[in-house]
């Protein structure tokens, strides 16, 4: 399949840094970089223009670095809590996500775009992660996120018998204590 030559704008995860000249297939240019204003098409001209553009773009991601750096220290050791369902050896039912962790954040004032979370994986079990936000090509930030159980856990299969049969003897005691105060006994049935 043809490629299409563009020149980055902007960085592109996986794809390039601004300023670079890549070839993608045609409909991920013409779906998404071109529309996004993350690239331009490389035509002769605009090629030759490079250089000079290259310098402007150098100029840009060095003040976004700044700008990023900025951001950075105010988000580093950001702590969000998430209360999930939790089932038995702290697994949660469902799983924290980049969205869920984008949501928690911006309700304390960070806005950080969900697609810069580095999640590797979803957030499966309980207890605290570090979780990577990519703010720039140089510059990250970590953030923690407190997993707690929202209910009990089950008790475990063990734990269950004796507490059940500790509660099976506390009603028999409580019934014998009642049977026990209890001396004149039920009425006779007059017929």
């Amino acid at each position: 399949m043809a490629q299409v030559k563009l020149i980055l704008s902007e960085d592109v995860p996986k794809l390039g840094h601004a300023g670079d000249l890549v070839s993608v297939k045609p409909g991920y240019a013409r779906n998404y970089l071109v529309p996004q204003g993350l690239a331009i098409h490389a035509t002769e001209g605009r090629i030759a223009e490079l250089e000079h553009h290259k310098r402007q773009i150098e100029e840009k991601v060095q003040k976004d670095r700044l700008l990023k750096e900025a951001e950075r220290d105010r988000i580093q050791g950001t702590a969000v809590e998430v209360a999930a369902q939790v089932g038995v050896e702290g697994k949660l039912f469902g799983s924290v996500t980049a969205m869920q962790i984008a949501e928690l954040l911006a309700e304390q004032g960070v806005e950080v775009d969900r697609r810069r979370i580095d999640l590797k994986s979803p957030i499966k079990e309980v207890g605290e992660h570090t979780v990577p936000i990519r703010l720039h090509r140089d510059v990250s930030a970590e953030v923690t996120v407190v997993v707690k159980a929202a209910n009990a856990p089950p008790p475990a299969p063990d734990a269950g018998a004796a507490d059940l049969d500790d509660v099976v003897a506390a009603r028999e005691a409580e019934e014998e204590a009642r049977a026990g105060s209890d001396d004149e006994g039920p009425p006779p049935d007059e017929d």
